[in-house]
């Protein structure tokens, strides 16, 4: 059995050998990583600039000394002064436009009353919507709601409100209150005179990604004859009973700040409505239709260098298929206008028909509805 003092020798021996070992080793061990902090600003130079921006946040101090400290921290937003900005700036800036973002699953609608009230007129085309869409929120907005809706949602844009209050027939209202509640809000806006035929989730094929899409929009005429201009405004005129968008989308924000910009100079001028500024071309079909052509031809939007030429309605006259134009389907005549029996359009049980129009504009009077209808 060893001795105490024995032990105690060993125990020596042992310790200075492994003094000994390490400090003859010592200068081929590898150096600890020791992180250095970043300099101060007023001493990083150009090659230390990405250490600066990169350099971990300290708002949150039970997050300094983790791995997270090694992650870039993305810049916050800084609030701008919207008073030196464009009307459409103004809008980009409230309602940034997502393409990758889903559609958003509201229908809106508006009338005079809503479906509560005993004397609705429209039951069943407002629930042929509600039945296709389950998952929807439906809404069919009266004038007064619109008008609280819109101060909620347009109050950091005041002159849009005015362009609002200061239209003189509720078509007028209409028109701009439906471009106004997609470009806020996005969904589908239909008249309250439609019948849905199918789901908005079939209006898309399958085979176009609906992260690559922003708007859907159906033709509304197509008048392949010599006196077309007789009838409709446009050789090829779109349609904006039924419209599908998500929010913040281009078009809706250049058709929002073209109608307020008319709608301000025409209150200055005293003249809203009269032969030669009439509803179609001052918020219906025809500036609609106008928008969405200056959109597929603008150069902020689309490379038109590889472009084959200026998009016009050569590109779209006599389709049957859904066509994709950037961000932009456009759906045939027979989607959103079957059972006109005229312009190549097809009947309500064909594979593209979305859409029934029961008859076209409950404002107009009798004698100007569905013109341009062939009678038998």
């Amino acid at each position: 059995m060893m001795s105490f003092r024995r032990a105690i020798a060993f125990a020596i021996f042992f310790i200075t050998a492994f003094v000994l070992i390490r400090r003859s080793h010592g200068s081929n061990d590898p150096s600890p990583i020791i992180r250095k902090p970043p300099p101060p600003k007023s001493q990083t130079t150009g090659g230390d600039k990405d250490a600066v921006q990169n350099a971990p946040s300290t708002s949150n101090p039970a997050q300094v000394g983790t791995d997270d400290r090694n992650r870039p921290v993305p810049a916050q937003k800084s609030i701008q002064d919207m008073s030196k900005m464009t009307l459409y700036d103004k809008l980009a800036y409230q309602y940034p436009y997502d393409v990758e973002a889903k559609f958003p699953a509201y229908v809106w609608q508006t009338w005079k009353t809503t479906p509560a009230d005993k004397d609705f007129e429209f039951r069943e085309q407002e629930a042929s919507w509600s039945y296709f869409h389950p998952g929807f929120v439906h809404e069919v907005i009266t004038d007064q709601v619109a008008v609280h809706m819109l101060r909620l949602l347009y109050a950091p844009m005041p002159e849009i409100l005015e362009a609002y209050n200061a239209l003189p027939e509720p078509v007028l209202k209409a028109d701009f209150f439906r471009y106004l509640i997609l470009l806020a809000r996005g969904g589908i806006y239909s008249d309250i005179d439609t019948v849905a035929l199918k789901s908005a989730l079939d209006w898309i094929p399958d085979t176009v990604p609906q992260k690559s899409i922003g708007l859907v929009i159906g033709i509304e005429a197509d008048p392949d004859r010599p006196d077309w201009k007789d009838w409709y405004s446009r050789r090829i005129q779109f349609c904006q009973w039924t419209i599908q968008s998500k929010p913040g989308h281009p078009v809706l924000r250049d058709i929002v700040s073209r109608i307020t910009a008319e709608t301000l100079k025409r209150k200055k001028e005293g003249t809203f409505v009269s032969e030669d500024k009439s509803i179609v071309e001052f918020t219906g079909p025809a500036i609609w239709t106008d928008t969405i052509f200056d959109y597929f031809n603008d150069p902020r939007y689309f490379d038109l260098k590889r472009s084959a030429g200026e998009i016009t309605y050569l590109n779209f006259t006599g389709m049957e298929m859904p066509r994709k134009v950037g961000d932009v389907v456009v759906l045939p005549i027979t989607s959103f206008s079957p059972g006109v029996q005229q312009m190549g359009a097809k009947d309500y049980d064909d594979p593209m028909a979305f859409v029934k129009h029961d008859f076209e504009g409950t404002w107009k009077p009798e004698s100007e509805r569905h013109i341009g209808e062939i009678i038998q």
